[in-house]
């Protein structure tokens, strides 16, 4: 049985974790810090309906509609399936509709316009002065819940998830991989793993992990700052209807309000400084479409990197696609036995895992198809049992 070294305790790595035991691997997962306490459980819990994407990403937009269906049908626990509001606040807004529309046709996204006076009726909080509103089936996920649910059906079917374990050396030669040396923050020592298959799966991070193994990767971290409110100001996700800008979505979660969000892009990970500008123009934006978020109290501002893949044509951020890629550095770079998935979005965790343990199936000759399509997670809870 090959040992495969998952590397990132992210939304991807659990959902790695899973698909791979599963198809009968043994599967070790290693996080350098708290499982999750990277880009997964800083993001603003919207399971995309893809509608954002509709008009300038079409294959992004696809593929959140699907793994939206399948993430409703496989952890309904873990999401409140409130549906979204694009609203119309100006003329250039209502110009967006009809090409909006459109995409949303041509990607299988259910879109239905709504008359003023039904949206606010539905969201009274809503600018009363919205120009039309088109519901979609956006629902809100719980940013930590869903992975865990993962990680916790992972750990029951084998899967050996170590946190605070950070990978400091991969051991390979000229053609291969054979293993990593990992520091063990919690018992403050040092320690080899062997393993057959090595997947880097460290999000934003990604990169320096491909470091070190001398290759590169092109991974580009966009980070954004969100802010949360004190109060729950609507029942459903809320979206500009405009192309894809800062400040246009707001997402309820449990008693407070998300608003989000800003992109920039860094070279460096770990050395984000925080705009402090930001966080103001979101609440200015955002209060466009409900007036009252810039009533309520702030309750927490902070921010998180996005793995983009990087795009050397693209001097727009929020153009730059949010599909994600798969490598396989024995064909690219002649180093067997290492894997990289990177970009993607939280929606899409589940999609990354399936084409990475597809990969990984062609390359140690088994034919295993996916399980996880119609598998029920278990409940997160038991991943602490």
């Amino acid at each position: 049985m090959e040992h495969i070294i998952i590397i990132g305790g992210g939304g991807t790595g659990g959902a790695l974790a899973h698909d791979l035991t599963l198809r009968g691997y043994k599967v070790t997962l290693l996080e350098k810090g708290e499982l999750l306490s990277g880009t997964t459980g800083r993001h603003h819990g919207l399971l995309h309906s893809g509608a954002r994407y509709v008009t300038h990403d079409p294959e992004a937009a696809k593929k959140c509609i699907q793994e939206n269906r399948i993430l409703k049908r496989i952890a309904p626990q873990a999401l409140e399936q409130n549906d979204g509001l694009f609203v119309a606040l100006t003329d250039a807004d209502m110009e967006y509709r009809s090409s909006f529309l459109k995409g949303c046709r041509e990607c299988d996204i259910p879109a239905v316009e709504l008359p003023v006076t039904k949206a606010l009726s539905i969201e009274p909080a809503l600018n009363p002065g919205i120009k039309t509103a088109v519901q979609v089936p956006d629902a809100t996920m719980d940013a930590w819940r869903l992975p865990m649910h993962f990680l916790a059906t992972a750990k029951s079917n084998g899967a050996d998830i170590r946190p605070f374990s950070e990978v400091i050396e991969i051991y390979h030669t000229a053609v291969t991989v054979s293993g990593a040396r990992v520091f063990d923050y919690a018992h403050h020592r040092e320690y080899d793993l062997d393993g057959d298959l090595i997947i880097n799966s460290g999000g934003p991070w990604a990169g320096k992990i491909a470091a070190l193994c001398g290759l590169e990767l092109p991974v580009q971290p966009g980070p954004g700052v969100m802010v949360s409110i004190g109060e729950r100001v609507t029942n459903m996700v809320i979206n500009r209807l405009h192309p894809a800008g800062d400040g246009d979505i707001i997402v309820p979660q449990r008693r407070l309000t998300v608003l989000g969000t800003s992109v920039w892009l860094e070279e460096e990970p770990d050395a984000v400084t925080m705009p402090s500008d930001h966080a103001e123009m979101i609440i200015t934006l955002c209060a466009k479409m409900v007036p009252v978020v810039k009533e309520v109290p702030v309750h927490c501002v902070w921010s998180a990197s996005r793995p983009l893949v990087a795009d050397g044509a693209a001097e727009n951020p929020q153009v730059i696609s949010r599909t994600f890629g798969c490598y396989d550095h024995g064909k690219i770079d002649n180093l067997e036995g290492f894997f990289s998935v990177i970009g993607g979005k939280a929606t899409t965790q589940r999609a990354m895992a399936e084409k990475t343990a597809d990969l990984i199936c062609r390359k140690t000759g088994r034919h295993i198809p996916c399980r996880t399509r119609d598998t029920k997670l278990l409940h997160y809870r038991l991943f602490y049992k």
